[in-house]
């Protein structure tokens, strides 16, 4: 039986993450990197394309187990089995690597006696590969091509392979532990080195509780809150510092939908929330690597500035199917890459001059070409915010001249203006940015503004809204108390809402396939409801923002994660898992109702 979305929790190690449901399965996991191949890949179609479940021998694919929770503050995860033989607990987690990627799962009794299965089906290649299972140094050691798994447990229990899978039995009392260890290392290369899986659980423990010690937020739902600035440190590729948008690809924006994509890799859209985020929270270092990182990924260019970029910044991220995978709940095809890539969104380049200017503002540390950087940007700019784009939300018709793109052109100027305002040093000429600024602010009242309804538009000549609209106030494009403004709001609210959350844009009308160039329909954007909750906060109708921000962080699962979507009606989550820009929405919204509830 295929798990519900909320119903996994995460764990990683900075460079990669699983995910594990409250059945005791690890049903998805990349090794060694977040775009890597999938090992673990039953999440996209059965157990035979990849798990590993550790549950007490006879629990069915169909139970859960009694409780689970993340030890406070860290990604270290404790799932506890009561049976009618006694308790038990598993402790997962991934280290942090020193060369290899590990996977530790440790088993403790807690009361009676219990025995416990282990049922591993290593497939690698997105669930295609069987590989060649032998016996090594007190190992089971798989291999196939590159890729070679390690696994092993302490102290050493009785363990067989059958039905192409390796399993486990033992039973445990009160005091007892046995850790399982699996790590991946290049096949060619000799036996990776050992860790000690009970020091590695003290040390990822220690580890996460001192970089959570950093946050400066006290207000309502710190522990939520605290949870999303975790899963954003979890999805931060170490080496490089950029943040992958969610842990997976092809969990569906709609059940049995075509709307599955691949969201493992770097979109410059989130750059300027993220920044924010971070920034707020007193996550100063991880905010400077998303920053340097932005501009490496950047440089080049102009013309060819991409909307999303791999981990170390890679440009090519080509789109194919794999159709041995059924998708999640038959929601096929099952994507890698993410053909999006290749499209014109010029909201980025607002994103990332914005970004740079708040990284400069914040005192993240000067980079001298970062200024050069930014004029580039705007010289292309200047001409080009003139054309139609793709817009913000990567739909697949045709290019239109979409409002938020428009608005974002007009910040790329406006922070280029204020720059060079409050810094002499930097040069180049104001004068022209501020022209660009003005002429960009009339076209955008013009032609995106309907004066009939009070709103303003997806797109020029469109009467369609775009939830994208209520970052307007937040931009600065006007004020938050602007009759333009909260027209708008109201329209969003009344148009774009389906049980109380918003929509990103209609996927009803007529037009619509036309549109974004798929058929079918998708679930409420959770980011475009937090959204909704801060235009309403600084538009003054604070008690109708904090009583939406309480529905939203209710929809969290029961260890705090977030998908990309919901769905109201179901009561399912929907989307990739978990959301970097739903956990990012969170952490923004609560500094907007409550940014002075933080402890300097």
């Amino acid at each position: 039986m295929q798990r519900r979305i909320e119903d996994y929790a995460m764990i990683g190690d900075h460079q990669t993450a699983a995910l594990v449901a409250d059945n005791g399965s690890i049903d998805w996991l990349c090794l060694p990197r977040f775009d890597s191949a999938a090992c673990f890949a039953a999440l996209l179609g059965d157990e035979e394309n990849g798990h590993w479940r550790l549950a007490p021998k006879g629990a069915t694919d169909h139970d859960t187990c009694s409780r689970r929770s993340y030890r406070p503050d860290t990604l270290v995860l404790d799932t506890e089995w009561h049976t009618p033989e006694g308790a038990v607990r598993v402790t997962d987690l991934m280290p942090q690597r020193h060369e290899h990627p590990d996977v530790v799962r440790i088993v403790e009794g807690l009361a009676g006696q219990v025995t416990m299965r282990s049922t591993i089906r290593l497939r690698f290649d997105y669930g295609s590969v069987v590989p060649w299972m032998r016996r090594a140094d007190g190992h089971r050691v798989a291999v196939a091509g590159p890729d070679s798994i390690w696994l092993r447990s302490e102290p050493e229990v009785r363990t067989w392979g059958k039905d192409f899978g390796t399993h486990s039995e033992f039973t445990v009392e009160p005091g007892d532990k046995v850790a399982f260890v699996l790590t991946w290392h290049p096949s060619h290369r000799p036996r990776p080195p050992l860790i000690d899986p009970f020091e590695a659980l003290e040390s990822s423990v220690a580890d996460w509780q001192a970089w959570a010690k950093h946050c400066v937020y006290q207000g309502p739902h710190k522990e939520k809150v605290m949870r999303s600035l975790i899963v954003l440190k979890a999805l931060t590729y170490a080496p490089t510092g950029g943040i992958v948008a969610a842990a997976t690809t092809s969990l569906p924006e709609e059940l049995g939908g075509v709307r599955n994509w691949d969201y493992r890799y770097c979109w410059l859209r989130d750059s300027t929330l993220t920044l924010d985020a971070l920034l707020a929270a007193g996550h100063l270092d991880e905010a400077r690597d998303w920053r340097d990182w932005l501009l490496r990924a950047v440089a080049g260019d102009p013309a060819g500035l991409q909307i999303m970029y791999g981990l170390s910044g890679e440009r090519r991220i080509p789109e194919f199917e794999l159709p041995w995978l059924p998708g999640y709940e038959a929601s096929a095809p099952v994507r890698i890459g993410n053909q999006a890539v290749q499209q014109v969104q010029l909201d980025v380049y607002g994103e990332v001059i914005d970004s740079l200017t708040l990284a400069a503002r914040a005192g993240l540390g000067s980079k001298p070409h970062a200024w050069r950087i930014q004029n580039a940007l705007l010289e292309f700019l200047e001409t080009a915010w003139r054309q139609p784009d793709a817009g913000l939300w990567e739909v697949r018709g045709p290019r239109r001249h979409f409002v938020h793109s428009k608005i974002m052109s007009w910040v790329a100027a406006d922070r280029a203006v204020r720059a060079m305002e409050d810094n002499a040093e930097l040069t180049g000429d104001v004068d022209r940015w501020r022209r660009m600024r003005d002429e960009v602010r009339r076209d955008v009242l013009r032609h995106g503004y309907d004066a009939r309804r009070n709103t303003f538009t997806q797109y020029y000549g469109s009467t369609e809204l775009d939830s994208a609209l209520l970052l307007i106030p937040r931009t600065g494009f006007l004020p938050p108390d602007d009759p333009r403004v909260l027209g708008t709001i109201d329209a969003i609210s009344a148009e774009l809402s389906h049980h109380g959350f918003l929509h990103r844009y209609s996927t009803q009308q007529g037009d619509t396939a036309h549109l974004d160039g798929l058929p079918g329909g998708e679930a409420t954007f959770l980011v475009c409801s937090f959204w909704l909750a801060d235009a309403l906060c600084l538009a003054g109708r604070r008690d109708e923002a904090c009583a939406l921000f309480e529905r939203l962080v209710g929809l969290c699962n029961d260890v705090g994660l977030l998908a990309e979507e919901y769905d109201p009606v179901s009561g399912r989550q929907l989307g990739n898992f978990p959301q970097a820009f739903s956990h990012i929405g969170l952490v923004g919204t609560a500094f907007v109702l409550y940014g002075d509830a933080v402890g300097r």
